[in-house]
């Protein structure tokens, strides 16, 4: 009788809640920063890899910028979607 009540009271066991340490604030300001510049350094590239696009079609050489286009769109999803995949791995446990 003595270990089954031993075994209800362990499974009665509370489940911490995360909390925020202190300057969590400043850290997430700078992440959002941070989040902001990767997304207009990827807008910015989109742009410039179809004006050199434009400028390889119109000049008849090579076309190196489908590479450049699709690097910045590569980078971008990663970007993008590197704060979903991690709030997923962190919250499995």
């Amino acid at each position: 009788q003595a270990a089954l009540d031993h075994g209800s009271v362990l499974a009665q066991a509370e489940t911490p809640t995360p909390e925020a340490p202190p300057g969590a604030e400043g850290l997430r300001k700078l992440t959002r920063y941070l989040a902001w510049l990767v997304m207009l350094s990827g807008v910015a590239a989109i742009v410039f890899a179809g004006g050199k696009f434009a400028w390889e079609k119109w000049q008849g050489g090579m076309l190196e910028s489908p590479k450049m286009v699709l690097g910045a769109l590569i980078g971008g999803i990663i970007a993008t979607s590197a704060g979903t995949l991690m709030n997923q791995i962190v919250q499995i446990n």
